[in-house]
């Protein structure tokens, strides 16, 4: 490290630190000023997760109700209950948040705020403050002791440079998930138009359109395993229903893996590509919630495996599996898996509670125009993912060693 680095406290770079303490503001409205609380820092996210903003405030309690002010563009928000650890780059101008939550804004003459973002997103860092919980029931941590946490400063423009290549890479990752989430929005407006609300069709289904239940088509419906003694800490990636969680969700830090020997050993459960992934069953007694994704085209990984706890369904038209990503969504089909699932000791569902799903038939020029247009999209989905993983791994490689002033900048 080059003796222009200094080691300071974290809070010697801050110009102003927001802890709104104190219970959420009794009056909500329906939209208006995202009140963000700590579900909205996300491990996985640069930007804070505004869609999981489910309060809002309106100006006269944006104006008057936060004691110590609101996040603006480049401060950083910090739980300091629950997910620590975890990080967000706050983007824009009209949020606020709820307690056990706060916002750090950088010292500009001193210290760069992306700086301090990729900072505390550092492993090292990270180690630190989770060293630094206190809760006996659930994780938390002192303001004060984050705020006396020492870190590398390096001179302004060197942390701009440092902050301007991590930057670059996650605005890519951020770009391609901005073209995934338009992708995914337009298939499932697409969808909406076409067979829920029969739009083309002048607002009613066609007559001529043929249903069944899926045991009628065509398709395979199996689940994978693991060895008796369970996952082992390399080899071929095993998802678990951890892992279905919706398209692009997926969490690497938390993948088991079976023997490459193992893996040859299975008759069932390889994932090929395209297949409709289905929560099959965990969870709480008397509490299931379905849930779905797709993988293909190397995202997750080139090979992997479902193991017991996942069902994979998959149809000779793969298209299919696309329309039934949606159709599994609706209203009716979750409501039906719901039940099934709650009723169990062991909440899930079963091969059976998804071949009595009354499906379209895969026949139907619908479906079948459906597919060929909403097919591309999943592909472009798919390989975003992909690429956004090489990203972040070679972003997390970096990282570090920027830190450290091991690489000449």
């Amino acid at each position: 490290m080059s003796m222009e680095w200094k080691t300071v406290k974290l809070g010697d770079c801050l110009s102003k630190i927001i802890d709104n303490r104190g219970k959420t503001p009794k009056d909500l409205a329906a939209s208006g000023h995202p009140l963000l609380e700590i579900n909205a820092v996300s491990k996985d996210n640069k930007y804070p997760l505004y869609g999981e903003a489910k309060k809002y405030v309106d100006d006269v309690v944006y104006s008057t109700w936060f004691r110590s002010g609101h996040p603006q563009y480049g401060d950083i928000l910090v739980p300091t209950v629950g997910t620590l650890g975890a990080v967000a780059y706050v983007d824009r101008n009209d949020c606020c948040i709820a307690q056990n939550l706060i916002a750090l804004r950088a010292n500009a003459d001193i210290c760069d705020s992306a700086y301090i973002y990729y900072l505390l997103c550092n492993p090292q860092i990270v180690k630190r403050l989770l060293n630094l919980d206190i809760g006996a029931v659930q994780a938390s941590i002192k303001v004060p002791h984050l705020l006396a946490l020492e870190i590398p400063l390096p001179p302004l423009e060197t942390q701009r440079r440092i902050a301007a290549i991590l930057s670059s890479l996650d605005d890519k990752i951020e770009n391609n998930n901005r073209i995934n989430r338009n992708l995914e929005a337009q298939a499932q407006a697409l969808f909406k138009s076409w067979f829920v609300d029969f739009e083309p069709w002048g607002r009613v289904m066609p007559r001529d359109w043929m249903f069944d239940n899926i045991s009628a088509f065509p398709h395979i419906l199996e689940t994978g395993r693991r060895p008796k003694g369970g996952a082992v800490e390399s080899g071929v990636p095993s998802i678990g229903a951890e892992h279905i969680k919706g398209m692009g969700t997926y969490d690497y830090s938390k993948t088991k893996y079976i023997t490459e020997e193992y893996a040859r050993s299975m008759k069932a459960g390889k994932i090929k590509g395209y297949e409709l992934l289905i929560y099959k069953d965990g969870g709480k007694p008397g509490y299931f919630i379905p849930n779905f994704t797709i993988y293909g085209e190397g995202y997750p990984f080139d090979e992997c495996y479902i193991n017991e706890h996942v069902l994979k369904l998959d149809f000779p038209d793969k298209a299919f599996n696309i329309f039934c990503y949606f159709y599994f969504q609706e209203p009716e089909v979750m409501t039906y898996l719901n039940a099934q699932g709650g009723k169990a000791a062991i909440p899930g569902i079963n091969k059976s509670d998804i071949e009595n799903i009354n499906i379209l038939s895969p026949e139907n020029e619908a479906v079948k125009q459906f597919g060929n247009i909403v097919m591309p999209y999943f592909t472009t989905i798919l390989r975003n993912l992909k690429e956004n993983h090489r990203l972040a791994a070679l972003r997390d490689t970096l990282l570090p060693k920027l830190m450290k002033g091991e690489i000449a900048l």
